[in-house]
Formats: structure tokens, C-alpha cells, sequence
């Protein structure tokens, strides 16, 4: 009789079951399950190029877990969201397409997928999960190779802009579980790491909710999501990573530099935005082209 897979030779299965590849043998896979991986390759497709349409930002399982105050501007802010950028659509659909083959890996490996896209409620907050991995919730991930060291090395707490960890415990709290996690690729070497967090890592996503419903419902604007930090020590200072990729930045900000607002300077290394300048930078400044936000 063939035991059950655990979570935790997964890695290892998908290689071993891959690596005969390189010694030259072939792996055999039934017409049933390309059929099934071809499906979903189309179904990828047609979802990507069919627009949504624009509607208001709801609170869902899958943005829960990022800042109060990003959520606010999500939900409050009167500025015309401004729409995704083709490079922005194309790492999307490619991200999806991992995604998949993760899964194609997985089950390959002798590992049962279960659960796939199946919607959930927690508090009255709708999600959809990406899959259950032998019984346990699991997130696929596909990352770049700075993001992929914290599932690899799970440092994922210590840094979660995308609030990740409160979109995993929703999905365990409606199902029960506890000992699920994040399976992720690493978009630029295809390595795999699975990181199952410690249970005290997760946060209390029944009270997370509740208090962010009413914190996105209040005029109140809630705390900065991070503080600015020192540009050098010249005196100035920037936004720190979190807020530099958030389209909320200005209006968030608008206070900055005694009230005119955000100045940004475009370094070699990248654009970098002052909240405050006692030393005018060397370099080009370009905030006419972010007057709008």
C-alpha cells in the first residue's frame, strides 16, 4: 500500500523526480494530467487578456494583511486609480503560469493537491486560496531572488509589505488548520523552498480584521505604514522601500518637505524620494513628472 507524501520531503520528492531529466531519462506522465496542464495554461490565457472591470476596492483575504493606512487611501482616496503598466501585466500572467507548473511539480513529486481556488469567509472577508498540499493550506509563490530568501530562509515576519502571513492564517482559520505555508519558485533560478511559519508568527487574523474594518471606515487617517529614514547624513531624508513602489505615496505624503510635498531625484541607483531636503541633491531633479501622482 503507497503511504501519504509529507509536507515536508516535498522539496526533495520534485527534485529527485526532476533531476532524471538531466541523466538523460524521461519522466513519465499520463495524457490525463498534460491535458489537465495544457487547460490551464489556455484558461491562464483567456483570463489574462479579458479586462475586469474597474470597481471599487473591497476588503479581501488577499490584501488583509497589508498597512492600515494603504488600505485607507485603497478604499477613501478620491484620486482616479490610474491603470497597470504593460510590463506590470506581463509579470502577471507569467507569475500565474508558475504558479501553475509549481503545482504540475508538486503533484509529479507524488504529493496531493487539493482545494484549489476554493473560497473561504473569515469575519465576513471573502478569499479564494490558492490550493491545499497533502491536507495543509499552502500559498504558492512565484519571487524574485531578493523576495524568495524569506521563504527560503523564513525571515518572511520580519519583512511582509504584502501582508502574506495575514492572508495565510485567513485561509487556515476557515479551514481549520495550522501547520500550512508558502511553497515559492525563485523566478531566476527555479529554485523551490517551502516555509511553513511558527503558529506565534501568524497573527490573530479574526482580530486583525475587525480592527481594520473600522479603522477604513474612520476619516481618520491611520499611522504611517513606515517611517522615512536618512538619505545619507547630509540631513535628508527618503522613503524607505515600503512606500517607494505604493501609488498612494503623494497624497500619503503630502506634507512632506514643510508642505510642499515629495521631491524626487533620480540617482543611478534609482529614484529617491525626500520627505525632507536640507541639502539639495547633485543630481537631476524630476518631480514635474509626479505632479499628479
Amino acid at each position: 500500500m503507497k503511504k501519504n507524501k509529507q509536507l515536508d520531503t516535498l522539496i526533495a520528492d520534485i527534485y529527485e523526480k526532476v533531476e532524471i531529466l538531466g541523466r538523460g531519462e524521461a519522466i513519465n506522465v499520463s495524457e490525463e494530467d498534460l491535458d489537465k496542464f495544457a487547460e490551464f495554461m489556455k484558461q491562464a490565457l483567456v483570463d489574462w487578456i479579458t479586462p475586469r472591470a474597474n470597481k471599487k476596492p473591497t476588503l479581501r483575504m488577499s490584501n488583509v494583511g497589508k498597512p492600515n493606512r494603504q488600505l485607507w487611501f485603497d478604499m477613501n482616496s478620491e484620486r482616479e486609480a490610474k491603470g497597470i503598466n504593460a510590463p506590470t501585466m506581463i509579470k502577471f500572467l507569467y507569475g500565474h503560469i508558475l504558479e501553475r507548473v509549481v503545482l504540475f511539480l508538486t503533484e509529479l513529486g507524488g504529493h496531493t493537491v487539493t482545494d484549489e481556488q476554493k473560497e473561504i469567509k473569515v469575519n465576513g472577508i471573502l478569499g479564494h486560496m490558492d490550493c491545499k498540499i497533502d491536507g495543509e493550506v499552502i500559498d504558492i509563490k512565484s519571487a524574485s531572488n531578493y523576495a524568495f530568501q524569506k521563504f527560503k530562509n523564513g525571515t518572511l515576519a520580519e519583512d511582509d509589505p504584502f501582508g502574506y502571513m495575514a492572508q495565510l492564517a485567513g485561509y487556515e482559520e476557515a479551514e481549520g488548520t495550522s501547520n500550512g505555508g508558502f511553497l515559492a519558485i525563485n523566478k531566476e533560478t527555479g529554485e523551490l523552498a517551502l516555509f511553513q511559519p511558527q503558529e506565534l508568527d501568524k497573527p490573530n487574523i479574526k482580530a486583525r480584521i475587525t480592527k481594520l474594518k473600522s479603522e477604513i471606515k474612520g476619516k481618520t487617517l491611520p499611522d504611517l505604514c513606515y517611517q522615512p529614514i536618512a538619505e545619507g547624513t547630509s540631513g535628508n531624508f527618503k522613503l524607505p522601500r515600503g512606500c517607494s513602489w505604493c501609488h498612494h505615496k503623494f497624497e500619503c505624503h503630502k506634507d512632506a518637505n514643510d508642505g510642499k510635498g515629495l521631491r524626487v531625484f533620480e540617482y543611478s541607483k534609482g529614484l529617491t524620494y525626500l520627505t525632507k531636503t536640507v541639502r539639495e541633491p547633485k543630481v537631476n531633479e524630476i518631480t514635474h513628472r509626479f505632479i499628479n501622482g
